[in-house]
């Protein structure tokens, strides 16, 4: 993985102008796709702006690629003129449902681990896939309940996916750590049973604990937990470009940049290279 991709940041608007002021102190970013999923506009035009200084990849949340509703055709065509706009480097959302019976209830639903749910979900991405002409990333979400009827681990469902669908993974290791404490199994077992080949990018993100669970905010600093499991995370798979999420409770940008440059710490303690 060259360098100059190593290291990220989520757009975000509250940045935009900073962004543009001082190129160069990020290497990419990462840009919520339904931010710019409509004709004109300023937030369009930002983007065009900083696309033309920087590689974007493109992250979605309402892809719903668990469902057992229809694709969003309309959705899908739209996700494509974005994605012809700004060529970004990679495609993702999450591997979850986001509602039932065309209710959307704004969340990032698990799924159960079956191998049912494993062909309906290969299929779907698969005619995705060939929709945008380019290969989709997959995020594991983070989860406070799981399903009865389950008969894989997270981490072999993920695996599985990937090689019926041939799809790529967007490794979040906070989601990681917060599932694994919720649900109480071991999170390095899961960074191990990811295959190293496909995984695409990491997300490093905050949460808040409350002690019994823990709840996935983005709204936090990333815990020292977290960035011991990103140590393991980098081990395991070298050289794969991390990003950084904040999704509310912006700081300023200087902190970010602050959080970004402990990352490149974190990755150059475990590889002994300078980070990009």
């Amino acid at each position: 993985m060259s360098s100059n991709i190593d290291f990220g940041l989520g757009l975000r608007p509250e940045h935009y102008e900073e962004i543009v002021a001082s190129p160069g102190r990020v290497s990419w970013f990462e840009a919520l796709s339904e931010n710019y999923m409509v004709p004109g506009g300023m937030p369009l035009r930002w983007l065009d702006t900083i696309r033309r200084d920087y590689p974007l990849a493109l992250h979605g949340v309402s892809l719903s690629i668990g469902s057992v509703d229809p694709l969003d055709m309309k959705y899908l065509d739209e996700l494509k003129a974005l994605v012809n706009r700004v060529e970004p480097m990679w495609v993702s959302d999450h591997l979850c449902f986001t509602g039932l019976r065309g209710m959307n209830m704004h969340d990032l639903l698990p799924l159960p681990y079956t191998e049912e749910a494993l062909d309906h979900v290969a299929e779907r991405v698969q005619r995705v896939q060939d929709h945008l002409g380019r290969k989709l990333v997959l995020e594991n979400v983070s989860s406070y309940v799981t399903y009865a009827a389950s008969e894989l681990s997270e981490w072999e469902f993920i695996a599985e996916l990937g090689k019926r669908a041939d799809c790529e993974i967007l490794l979040d290791v906070n989601n990681v750590f917060v599932s694994a404490f919720n649900h109480e199994f071991d999170a390095v077992t899961f960074l191990r049973g990811m295959p190293r080949e496909r995984v695409r990018q990491f997300h490093l993100a905050g949460h808040q604990h409350k002690g019994s669970h823990i709840i996935d905010t983005h709204d936090h600093p990333i815990v020292p937990g977290v960035w011991e499991l990103y140590a393991e995370a980098v081990k395991l798979f070298p050289g794969v470009p991390t990003m950084i999420e904040r999704d509310a409770d912006i700081p300023p940008y200087e902190e970010l940049l602050a959080e970004l440059d402990m990352a490149r710490r974190v990755a150059a303690d475990v590889t002994g290279k300078v980070a990009a």
